[in-house]
């Protein structure tokens, strides 16, 4: 099948990985926002090749769309050339495998070794193209020796992953993995968007400086900035009154918001990716059509220069 997208690819930093400009974030067939079966899973994952979405981000904690991008790949859906995936090495508390629950989090290297071993057996491959160990509550205790990050430097060394980095969001920790932790990559989330940028303040410079690869999560703010009607939203939640402004002047000016959202995003080239989890065909081909749009900076400048 043609590709007519043309989703714009960047230079993953010092991965030298290409990825689309929005990687697809798994979450979004996990069940987590509407029920999506194997077989669609299916079909979602091999369209998302065809456009040009090959970037699979996964963790444990979405759901089972872990297991699911494996159908595709043990059934033959999509080779596991065609994709890039990047996974995430849970350390929310003492669940199993650091899932959500209580407890402090194991952040030794053998517990994140057996973790990712895990993960390639349910995925049916044998590599990784990035892992990056997600939420962490305390960061010393992944950067220590005999800690989290060398057990991934470990299996970087065996070939079974090939970048290392962090997904999460306290800025703090952003700057000590920079400075102190050899990473590829990296994920921030929540601060930089339409509502707040706070992540170009220190680390997005920081980042680049060292050519670490970034990833923006919630570009579109988990949904609140596609456009959609807000109206029985909590207004005195600000991100809600402020995303309903914007919604506001975007109709009125005939702007789409979701287009607007991404293209501010993409304005920012520090930023390599902005993951998004689609839940169907169709909002995956009208999210890929958004960051192939692109809007006359005069209007960017415009919106940007409203008081929402």
């Amino acid at each position: 099948m043609a590709n007519d997208f043309n989703v714009p690819r960047r230079r993953w930093g010092k991965s030298e990985l290409s990825i689309p400009v929005v990687p697809f974030g798994t979450q979004g067939f996990g069940n987590n926002f509407g029920k999506v079966t194997d077989e669609e899973a299916c079909e979602l994952i091999r369209r998302a090749v065809d456009i040009g979405v090959n970037h699979f981000d996964c963790a444990r904690c979405y759901g089972d769309s872990l297991r699911k991008l494996g159908v595709a790949i043990k059934t033959g859906v999509i080779d596991r050339e065609e994709a890039v995936i990047s996974g995430r090495l849970c350390c929310h508390s003492a669940a199993q495998w650091g899932g959500y629950g209580s407890g402090r989090p194991d952040y030794s290297a053998q517990r994140a070794k057996d973790d990712v071993r895990d993960q390639l057996e349910i995925l049916g491959t044998d590599y990784f193209d990035a892992m990056l160990i997600h939420d962490p509550g305390e960061i010393d205790a992944t950067l220590a020796d005999g800690g989290t990050l060398d057990g991934l430097k470990e299996l970087k060394e065996e070939g079974l992953i090939r970048n290392v980095g962090y997904g999460m969001n306290p800025h703090h920790f952003h700057l000590k993995v920079i400075e102190e932790g050899d990473v590829d990559v990296l994920l921030c989330f929540n601060d930089y968007n339409l509502l707040r940028q706070s992540a170009a303040d220190e680390v997005l410079p920081a980042a680049a400086e060292k050519d670490i690869g970034m990833l923006n999560g919630w570009s579109i703010m988990r949904g609140i900035l596609t456009g959609i009607d807000l109206s029985e939203r909590d207004q005195n939640n600000q991100d809600i009154a402020r995303a309903t402004k914007m919604r506001a002047w975007c109709i009125e000016n005939d702007v789409s918001l979701l287009t607007m959202a991404l293209q501010f995003c993409l304005r920012e080239e520090t930023i390599h990716g902005n993951p998004l989890g689609s839940l169907n065909i169709e909002q995956l081909e009208t999210n890929a059509r958004a960051a192939a749009e692109t809007l006359p900076d005069s209007v960017i400048d415009d919106f940007i220069a409203q008081e929402f």
